[in-house]
């Protein structure tokens, strides 16, 4: 059932820069020192005193604005915002009104899980402004004291200020993951919400449809946001509270002051904490002691070059050079651009764009992430991880034992030959393999009478005998070969799936044989591959999509002129039913 209301949320994003000092003096912006030990008579406000431009600070600025396609004057002021707060001791905060650093611009948000749909959030502005100080209220030991600490006092705070684009706690939530990750890419801040280097205030109300036309109702500021996540639940909270409050009320815009609450991440409910101020109620007007800045076309498109390639633009070259998927392609980005460059380095070297990807993401960030490790100190290189992933694909390592030379090279520091020969692991002569299947046939009559009364999963008993036998017996060319044999012995059954054991799949699970056209050869080619590898299936259901590669290689084998794409998409259409 659709909601009779629309939300409505605006996002307000402050951003602590990565400066040394602060924006009008040369005290230090070190986070974790000692309270109120990196102030001075500047940033204190002590008479008499004369700020001076960071202009590292606005730089940064600039190239944060030109990064999220805002225009950018050539003319820039700065103002006082006038209020009385315990935490600002000049009783004003140098800000900027009415003649910002930048405006109009947007950034582009996506989900590769299709869970929001891909838009563009506008942006109105962002500006330059010093951060306040810290207030610390001690509740917890019943004397309700509250402590000031000036140290963040001065601090360059850049605040981007968004449309009120956005329709969902969802989309908040993505808005806000992509601008954090296009931050850290230009180098602009840390964005570490525990420190306070990045702080998020949203607006919310509904519009709501009514017999009278549409309504607005009153617009709530929320506060206390620590995370993204708690963004997300306190909008989501909100926008019923607001709904449930309407219909007792009945207020709309205007005709209550807009208001502020804060969001109790225990209790899990937002609680009023005051009405709102407007603007002019802060009293803006220009500072005397600053001039204003301005900047020529030549300097803006200097920093324009300095920016870099940014995560969209990394995505889309990742997904059109090396064939991997928008979901893989984020993960990949989302960590970073040294582990990126590590990817492409593997990829380059192994000619194989989704293996990389696949390696990459599932046991080098395993390892990275047990080990609490960036990539600069991961013991694989780049040229070694590639060498690895090529022996699995020509054959030379047996993909079932992959993962244990990769965790010996990890764990000894030993290239992929000397890994492998502390294992043991060789490649088995094809005679010799061959020979070994036909020794399990021969041994295993009742495997072999299940695998020709059609029940193919009957064979993984012999692909385990032959691991016992020869740990490096590939398990994929076991199972060929043995499947071989065994037709072999069973002229009266056709060199094709097992359609008996199929049927059998799809019937356990409820799936109609009709609707999956069961006679399609390739249908059924995935319909047996699907329920012969429930481990891989497994993966694919926990998200980790590259897994699907295993299945197109099997189906490869079995048809060489298979097409990935289809194999790809029935597989997953087959699991997503399961």
């Amino acid at each position: 059932m659709s909601k009779p209301y629309k939300t409505i949320v605006g996002l307000e994003v402050h951003v602590q820069l990565d400066t040394e000092s602060k924006l009008f003096c040369s005290c230090s912006t070190k986070f974790g020192a000692a309270p109120n030990t990196q102030t001075c008579p500047v940033c204190t406000g002590t008479p008499g005193t004369l700020p001076v431009l960071n202009r590292l600070a606005f730089e940064l600025s600039v190239k944060t604005a030109i990064a999220l396609n805002c225009e950018i004057p050539h003319f820039t002021k700065w103002d006082r915002k006038n209020y009385y707060y315990p935490d600002l001791p000049k009783g004003y905060q140098i800000s900027q009104f009415d003649l910002p650093l930048s405006r109009n611009g947007y950034l582009q948000i996506s989900d590769p899980k299709h869970e929001i749909e891909a838009k563009r959030i506008r942006i109105i502005r962002a500006h330059l402004e010093e951060d306040t100080g810290k207030s610390m209220h001690d509740e917890l030991s019943g004397r309700a004291d509250s402590r000031i600490d000036l140290n963040r006092c001065g601090t360059p705070l850049l605040e981007i200020v968004s449309e009120p684009d956005i329709r969902s706690p969802e989309e908040a939530k993505a808005y806000l993951t992509e601008l954090k990750l296009l931050l850290n890419y230009i180098g602009i801040s840390d964005c570490n919400m525990q420190e306070g280097s990045l702080r998020v205030d949203a607006n919310i109300n509904l519009h709501i449809d009514t017999q009278d036309g549409k309504i607005a109702t009153p617009i709530v500021e929320l506060k206390n946001l620590n995370s993204f996540r708690a963004v997300e639940r306190a909008l989501e909270y909100e926008k019923v509270r607001q709904y449930e409050e309407w219909q007792e009320t009945g207020h709309k815009m205007g005709d209550v002051p807009k208001t502020t609450r804060g969001w109790d991440e225990q209790a899990q409910v937002t609680r009023e904490q005051r009405s709102k101020e407007e603007s002019s109620d802060y009293r803006y007007f220009p500072d005397p002691d600053l001039i204003p800045v301005t900047m020529t076309e030549d300097a803006i498109e200097e920093i324009r070059q300095s920016l870099g390639e940014l995560p969209a633009a990394l995505r889309t070259r990742l997904e059109e050079t090396w064939k991997i998927t928008p979901y893989d392609s984020g993960v990949l980005v989302n960590q970073g651009r040294e582990l990126v460059d590590y990817f492409i380095s593997v990829a380059e070297i192994c000619k194989d764009g989704k293996q990389a990807s696949n390696w990459t993401q599932q046991d080098v960030l395993r390892f990275l992430n047990e080990n609490q490790i960036s990539i600069d100190k991961f013991p694989i290189s780049a040229s070694s991880l590639a060498e690895l992933i090529s022996k699995i694909r020509v054959g030379e390592l047996p993909s079932n034992r992959g993962r244990e030379v990769f965790e010996k090279m990890a764990s000894a520091k030993v290239s992929v030959r000397e890994a492998m020969k502390a294992l043991g692991i060789e490649k088995l002569d094809d005679s010799d393999l061959t020979a070994l299947c036909a020794e399990l046939v021969a041994t295993n009559p009742r495997v072999v009478k299940d695998v020709v009364a059609g029940q193919l999963k009957a064979v993984g008993a012999l692909i385990g005998q032959a691991k016992k036998k020869n740990p490096n017996a590939p398990p994929d060319q076991v199972r060929e070969i043995c499947l071989k044999l065994i037709q072999g012995k069973d002229t009266k059954r056709p060199n094709n799936p097992a359609k008996s054991d199929v049927l059998q799949f799809l019937k356990d699970h409820k799936i109609s044989a009709k609707q999956f056209q069961i006679d399609s050869q390739l249908n059924l080619l995935c319909a047996e591959l699907v329920a012969t590898n429930t481990r891989i299936v497994d993966d694919i259901k926990d998200g980790q999509m590259g897994a699907i590669d295993a299945l197109i290689e099997q189906a490869q084998k079995r048809i060489s002129n298979v097409d990935p794409d289809s194999v790809r998409d029935i597989c997953l259409k087959l699991i997503w039913k399961l």
